[in-house]
Formats: C-alpha cells, sequence, structure tokens
C-alpha cells in the first residue's frame, strides 16, 4: 500500500476542493428550496386536496429524507461519495420531472418520496467530503471556525435564494417551477461529474495503528526500516496527517453501533432538528394564536435565514474558542430559554407591535441556538469515527434526527391542538419542548470523544 501526506501533490488530485463543496451545498439548496416550499400551496390551491393529503406528502418527503440518511452514508462508504452525490443528482431530478406531471395525490407522494431520497444520497456524501476536509484544515489551523460553520451559510444563502427563484417561476406554473429545479440539478451532475475524481479514497484513513501491525510490534527492535513494507516506513516518517489506503472489518455499521458513547450522542442530538423543526410546525400555530396572520410567516423565515448568515461565522470563531462542550450546553440552553420565552407569552393576548414579540424570540433563540450547535457537533463526528468511513455516522447522526422528528411532532400535535389560543393550554407543547432542551444540554458535553 501506499501512504499518501496531506500535503501529496497526487492525494490533493483525488480531493474536490472545499470551494466545489459549499458551492454544491449553495446550488443544492437553491434548487431545494424553489420547488419544496410550493408543495402545500399548490396542492391545497391548484388541486383542492385536503389537509390530510398534504400533511401525508410533506412527511413522507421528510422521513424518506432524514429517515434514510443512515442508508445513504452506508452507500457513500460502500461506493464512494462521488457515485453517491451523482445518484443523489439523478434521484433528484426523477422526483423533480414527477413533480412537474403530477396532478393526483399518488404522484405527488411519489415526486416528494423521490425529492427526500435524492436528499437522502447526496447529503451524507457531501458531509464526509466536508469532514475530510475539515480533518485536514484542522490539522493545519488549530481551532479556528472550519467549513462546517461555511456550509451552514452557504445552506442558508440558498434557502433565501431559493424561494425568490420559485416565486417568479410560479408565476409561469409549478411544473415550470419543477422543471427548472430539474435543469439546476441536471448542471450539478454535470458539474460533479467532471470534479469530483473518480478515484477519490472512500475515507480519509487514520494514521497506522499498531494493533494492525502486531508482527511488527514485535519485531520493532530487531527489523532494519528497509525490510518493512514502504507503507510503514513512510508512514512511521510522514506528521500525524498522513494518510493510508486500508480498511478493516471494524469500519462497519455493526462496528459504529457498538460504540455506546456515540449512538447516546446521537440520541441526545437529534432533539436539536426536532427542535429547529418547530420553526416549520409550531410557529404558524403561534402566528394563528397571536393573531399576526400568515403573511408573517415569510418574513420570519427571510429573518432567520439572515441571522444565520449574519452571524453564523462570528459565532463560530467563539464556540472555537470556548470548546465543543460549553458550545453545546449554550446552544440548547438558547433553545430552552426560546421555548420557556414562548411558554410564558403564549398565555397572554398580544395586540399592535407585541404580536410579534413571541414569534421573534422563538425564531432568534431557534436560530442562535442551531449555530451554537450544528457547526460544532458535526466535526465531532470524526473524532467519534477515529479514522473509519464517516459516512455512516453523518448517516446515522441525520437518521437519528428524522425520527425525532416524525415521533415527536406526533406527540407534540395533541398538544399543539390547544396553542392556537391565548390561555393556560397554550404553555404546554412549548413547555414540553423547553424541558426536552435541558437533556441534550446537560448530557452531550459527558459524552464528547476523546481527541486524536
Amino acid at each position: 500500500m501506499t501512504a499518501l501526506s496531506a500535503t501529496d501533490p497526487a492525494a490533493a488530485r483525488l480531493r474536490p476542493a472545499p470551494g466545489l463543496l459549499l458551492t454544491s451545498q449553495l446550488v443544492f439548496n437553491i434548487g431545494f428550496y424553489a420547488v419544496v416550499p410550493f408543495l402545500a400551496l399548490v396542492m391545497s390551491q391548484d388541486f383542492g386536496m385536503t389537509a390530510t393529503a398534504v400533511g401525508v406528502v410533506l412527511g413522507a418527503r421528510v422521513f424518506s429524507q432524514q429517515g434514510l440518511f443512515l442508508v445513504g452514508g452506508m452507500i457513500t462508504d460502500r461506493f464512494g461519495p462521488r457515485r453517491a452525490m451523482l445518484a443523489g443528482c439523478l434521484v433528484r431530478i426523477s422526483g423533480y420531472l414527477t413533480l412537474a406531471m403530477a396532478g393526483s395525490f399518488p404522484l405527488f407522494l411519489l415526486g416528494a418520496v423521490l425529492t427526500g431520497m435524492g436528499g437522502a444520497l447526496f447529503s451524507p456524501a457531501l458531509e464526509s467530503l466536508v469532514g475530510r476536509a475539515e480533518e485536514r484544515r484542522r490539522n493545519t489551523s488549530g481551532k479556528a471556525p472550519g467549513l462546517f460553520a461555511l456550509l451552514a451559510i452557504c445552506g442558508e444563502i440558498g434557502a433565501v435564494a431559493g424561494p425568490l427563484v420559485g416565486a417568479l417561476l410560479l408565476g409561469l406554473s409549478f411544473s415550470w417551477a419543477a422543471l427548472a429545479g430539474a435543469a439546476v440539478f441536471a448542471v450539478m451532475t454535470g458539474v460533479l461529474w467532471r470534479s469530483v475524481p473518480a478515484g477519490a479514497p472512500h475515507r480519509e484513513p487514520d494514521k497506522v495503528s499498531i494493533r494492525r501491525l502486531p508482527a511488527f510490534r514485535r519485531r520493532s527492535s530487531t527489523v532494519p526500516s528497509s525490510k518493512l513494507p514502504s507503507s510503514t516506513v513512510l508512514s512511521s516518517r510522514l506528521p500525524s496527517s498522513t494518510l493510508i489506503s486500508s480498511v478493516t472489518p471494524n469500519d462497519g455499521v455493526a462496528a459504529m453501533l457498538r460504540d455506546k458513547r456515540f449512538v447516546a450522542f446521537a440520541a441526545l442530538y437529534s432533539v436539536n432538528l426536532l427542535a429547529y423543526n418547530q420553526l416549520y410546525f409550531g410557529l404558524p400555530i403561534e402566528l394563528t394564536r397571536s393573531g399576526a396572520g400568515p403573511e408573517a410567516l415569510a418574513v420570519l423565515f427571510a429573518l432567520a435565514s439572515v441571522l444565520t448568515v449574519a452571524l453564523q461565522w462570528p459565532i463560530s470563531r467563539l464556540t472555537s474558542r470556548v470548546g465543543a462542550g460549553r458550545a453545546l450546553t449554550a446552544g440548547f440552553l438558547l433553545k430552552a430559554l426560546a421555548f420557556a420565552a414562548m411558554a410564558v407569552l403564549a398565555q397572554f393576548p398580544a395586540t399592535g407591535m407585541l404580536q410579534l414579540l413571541p414569534p421573534l424570540l422563538l425564531v432568534a433563540g431557534l436560530c442562535l441556538g442551531h449555530m451554537c450547535i450544528g457547526p460544532v457537533a458535526m466535526p465531532l463526528v470524526l473524532d467519534f469515527a477515529r479514522g473509519r468511513r464517516t459516512g455512516i455516522y453523518y448517516g446515522l447522526l441525520a437518521s437519528m434526527g428524522g425520527c425525532a422528528v416524525l415521533l415527536g411532532n406526533f406527540a407534540l400535535g395533541p398538544l399543539y391542538s390547544g396553542a392556537s389560543r391565548p390561555g393556560p393550554e397554550a404553555v404546554w407543547p412549548w413547555a414540553v419542548m423547553a424541558a426536552l432542551m435541558v437533556i441534550p444540554a446537560v448530557g452531550l458535553s459527558r459524552l464528547l470523544p476523546a481527541k486524536r
């Protein structure tokens, strides 16, 4: 086997540039948000479908994406990030073409599921490549804010630009918006085909492990270096970022699931996605309670994106100085405070400018907490994986988040039924979410992986 240094030109040719990965996230989100946010509107207003039908389609899309992230991670590790990303683009293209032709519930459902499956293939592969680039950056830049912060910023820029593009195309028809989205992913497929090397290694392997070379450990004092395999000699002379191409039986899903610390970390971290999903589930109910109206929803979503774009980088710089444990605790406490404020304010009628105070506090708290948590937690996966393939690790993290959203929203649904009117009953969904945020705020800092 051949060892490649992190600075080796041959190794560099096997890696896509970080700029390409960040641009891919930007374009991917533009294509997504140009179409999917308008699904509910089109199904209900243009085709007269019931709220139940709309809810089934939207729920199926979320679960087919988040719930299948682990499968996407396994495919990434088995066939490589390039193939997984290309497959994700092609599947999403097929989903958008189906939506462009849809006029009935079954076609909308099929198109939504295909759209979600495309994301389940694409995102773990992208995060895996970003994770490798982040590991190389960490070895040279220390604690400076990393690529996952930039990934979040690029994603939010796409989340702002996508609906604007979609709204313009929706003036023609939803079919044109879906076809334009398919065209975006078709162009992306071509760019990734040319730019992501086919020979890119499946993972960023770790340093030479003595456990892998028991024979050399026993003979290290007697065997000259000239008699050892070239990879062993090179690895002993290269820095800690040296890469080796090797696969061990411990690289699979079973080994990951045996890592009880990581499984517990992923389980606690999953409520982060449940909390952020309340912008889509709980926020519209709060706007009904406060009388602000649905027209305020677009303004609040724009505010969420602007906050992320403006503050993600400085917050990442701050969290890189205070450390992962404190950053995670602070992030979940900010979300807990946002939900607690909602639990207090939801009891009272709101008039005038105070109509927007509760939803503004909710959006600000959830976004600030999310900015503290995400870019800190994602690089920790590298330390949990310890040089093994990272696709399944990122996949499990996202799949647990999808399951938390599915189960959590199911449990919160009856509680939200009383939250559309001011009064004591409006307290419960927000109070439950506030209490739930305290668990990872306390527990995650105790589950951090050991640094390599």
